[in-house]
């Protein structure tokens, strides 16, 4: 028991005997690749953005849809209407009663020439010529009835049909407006929504499909650079990112993004091993076995490793001994 006492006194002794720096955890400060982020302007975007036209002229009766309001695929958006076809849709019931009835005075005219011709009293040419008569007046009935279809279907497509599920974006008409056919009801955004950027194009050979960008909205998110487009438009390239989860309650509003442009070396050193006193910032490193406090210049904070890392611009060289746990 003495011994063992002993030893642990001995122990303590000669900790407390060595240096502060000597107790503390340290790292050989080493240049490290990190990644220089752009800071760019990103829209909402729609992936299909697609007009609900009317497919006939008229007046606009009813209109059910406004800016903003969610929609699903062949919904009834609006209701048009074109009062002539409602006229030439009578004046083919009109028609069609006359015809049906010629077409059954031709069938008493057929029965009785059939008797007459059996007691021999008419001929079977005037016999014929009445079946040609009812086969007449009942291809009239068809041809009638074809053109009513037509008129039904022309009334039918009054109704203005969303193309897509997704959300009005633009209702630039009224209710109680005249419309002309092929005109734009609503325009409805639907597919998915995505980022879409441009980005000046001296960039362009720094975009890759499948880059890690980071969206600054409430909370930093992730999205993934799913197409870079081959043409230049106006000198910058136009880029769509994906993001999981993209809120699209307001499309084409702008959302601040980053974008990986290249990689470079610089000193790291983790971020609880500076202090600021005074509005300096401090880095302890090992000199000479001893601890000493560096005034340092920091940059731009990097996760390296799911650790917080700080980028020192001047006051440290690579190769030094920085102390990370001195307290």
């Amino acid at each position: 028991m003495r011994a063992t006492l002993a030893a642990i006194t001995s122990a303590m002794t000669l900790a407390l005997m060595l240096p502060p720096h000597a107790l503390a955890e340290t790292m050989t400060l080493e240049p490290s690749s990190v990644t220089d982020w752009k800071a760019v302007y990103a829209r909402i975007e729609a992936r299909d953005r697609i007009p609900a036209r009317a497919r006939l002229g008229g007046t606009l009766v009813s209109l059910s849809v406004t800016e903003g309001d969610m929609v699903e695929a062949g919904q009834a958006l609006a209701r048009i209407v074109d009062q002539k076809l409602d006229f030439q849709m009578n004046a083919l019931d009109a028609k069609l009663q006359g015809i049906e009835s010629q077409l059954a005075n031709a069938k008493s005219e057929l029965t009785r020439g059939e008797e007459l011709l059996q007691s021999g009293v008419t001929t079977a040419q005037r016999l014929d010529s009445l079946r040609t008569q009812v086969d007449v007046y009942t291809n009239q009935i068809d041809a009638t009835r074809a053109e009513r279809r037509v008129l039904e279907e022309q009334v039918a497509e009054g109704t203005v049909l969303a193309p897509l599920s997704g959300r009005a974006l633009d209702v630039p008409v009224a209710a109680g407006a005249v419309v002309t056919p092929g005109e734009n009801i609503a325009t409805i955004g639907g597919g998915g929504f995505f980022l879409r950027l441009a980005v000046p194009e001296r960039y362009a050979g720094s975009l890759h499909k499948g880059d890690t960008i980071q969206i600054e909205t409430t909370g930093m998110a992730e999205g993934q650079l799913a197409r870079v487009y081959p043409q230049i438009d106006n000198g910058r390239v136009i880029a769509d990112v994906e993001v999981p989860g993209l809120d699209d309650a307001f499309v084409d509003a702008r959302v601040l993004v980053r974008l990986p442009i290249g990689e470079r070396t610089a000193l790291l050193v983790p971020a609880d091993a500076v202090e600021t006193v005074s509005g300096l910032d401090f880095v302890a490193v090992s000199e000479n076995g001893e601890t000493v406090r560096r005034t340092v210049v920091l940059g731009e904070h990097h996760t390296i490793d799911g650790k917080d890392m700080i980028e020192v611009v001047t006051g440290l060289t690579a190769g030094e001994e920085v102390v990370t746990d001195h307290e």
